[in-house]
């Protein structure tokens, strides 16, 4: 594979994952070669958290109250929209300490058909920046700007006044090889067709003598086909699909005050990384051999470390929001993820302002400087809403 390949295979990695090599025969982490136990999957884009909100509160979302951004963490919440439209943009600058130019543009937007249906979309871009093209003898081919996107579809529909399920319909591209050669083989982008599955349930009740909201979700989105950049290339890879559950309870002090609490789990459904021998798995399943659907329900039960292996492969996500006079609003959260699995480990800050017909969020992230490439990551996000 050329070295440009490889720039951007990492890059696209990195996107998701802080991660480093290590190895030997009583390290948990090895898988037999030379690496960590971190499941690669194709497009990692798809699982950033694309939205300030929900980004200040630990990349927790998937049972707080909706928004715009509902698309990404919980189609189903559309149906329990308080405004009749609503159009949101984020903007999240990526990895900004190892290259400068890569970032993430989301967009989103929702409209109320009737009391129960909702229907909505969005837009996702992931740019990786200027590369250096050059040819396997070093010779300078000019720079490429490598970039995925992905557009939504969804509805929500409300079942009774507590309950209702949605779905989005995803198209995913990923142009990362501007047509070189790999070997023999010539590179293309990768496309794929994706959907999300999802269900969201609310009740207002009373918690600790305050009046409050609880509610729980749950959604298993980027269920869709393998994905190839090599033409005629059988080992394709697997989308990231991911099963997110999660619970949050609103607490209403009084008529100005409110808090939030959430917590999500995360699992991606995909098979784990076996254990080889050289080239020959001597543990688990090569991925190549594995169906989409026996993946997602293999998923569960394939770890070559067994049970305590499974467990490694859930992250937890957990946040704050306290919410003054529905106009102000301070957040904080934080994530956390095996080392094993990526390591990624961080707090989250950030805040809101409600204005008129809009809100204007931003979220900040706390990381270890040295060991971190999500250190200090901004996301700023601008959401309009609007009634009939």
């Amino acid at each position: 594979m050329s070295r440009f390949l490889l720039l951007v295979f990492l890059l696209n990695l990195a996107s998701i994952h802080s991660y480093s090599e290590v190895g030997g025969p009583d390290n948990p982490a090895t898988d037999g070669r030379r690496g960590t136990r971190i499941i690669n999957t194709a497009v990692p884009f798809l699982l950033i958290a694309p939205d300030a909100r929900s980004g200040a509160m630990g990349d927790a979302g998937v049972a707080v109250s909706p928004d715009a951004n509902a698309i990404h963490w919980n189609p189903s919440k559309l149906a329990f929209v308080e405004k009749q439209t609503s159009v949101a943009v984020s903007y999240t600058p990526w990895l900004q300490k190892l290259v400068p130019d890569i970032n993430l543009a989301y967009a989103s937007a929702f409209h109320r058909l009737d009391e129960r249906n909702t229907i909505g979309g969005s837009l996702r871009y992931f740019s990786l920046g200027q590369i250096q093209l050059v040819d396997a003898q070093g010779t300078d081919e000019g720079t490429y700007s490598p970039n995925e996107f992905a557009i939504d579809g969804a509805f929500a529909r409300k079942f009774g006044e507590n309950f209702s399920l949605g779905s989005a319909i995803r198209f995913v591209y990923s142009n990362l090889a501007n047509g070189q050669f790999s070997g023999s083989q010539q590179t293309k982008p990768g496309t794929a067709l994706a959907a999300d599955v999802s269900a969201f349930y609310k009740n207002e009740t009373q918690l600790l003598g305050k009046d409050a909201l609880v509610s729980a979700g749950v959604n298993i989105s980027n269920i869709g086909n393998k994905m190839s950049y090599v033409e005629g290339n059988e080992n394709k890879l697997f989308l990231p699909t991911n099963m997110k559950v999660g619970g949050a309870a609103k607490f209403f002090l009084d008529d100005f005050n409110e808090f939030t609490f959430t917590v999500d789990i995360n699992k991606l459904l995909v098979p784990s990384p076996p254990i080889y021998d050289g080239d020959k798995v001597i543990s688990g399943r090569d991925p190549s051999d594995i169906s989409v659907p026996a993946g997602i329900f293999g998923s569960f039960a394939d770890a070559p470390g067994g049970v305590r292996e499974e467990f490694q492969e859930i992250n937890y996500s957990a946040g704050a929001e306290y919410l003054f006079n529905k106009q102000f609003a301070v957040r904080a959260g934080y994530f956390y993820e095996n080392p094993n699995k990526g390591d990624r480990r961080y707090f989250t800050a950030g805040a809101g302002l409600k204005y008129n017909v809009f809100n204007l969020d931003f979220a900040y992230l706390l990381a270890n400087q040295q060991q971190s490439p999500l250190a200090n990551t901004l996301r700023f996000s601008l959401v309009f809403n609007f009634d009939k």
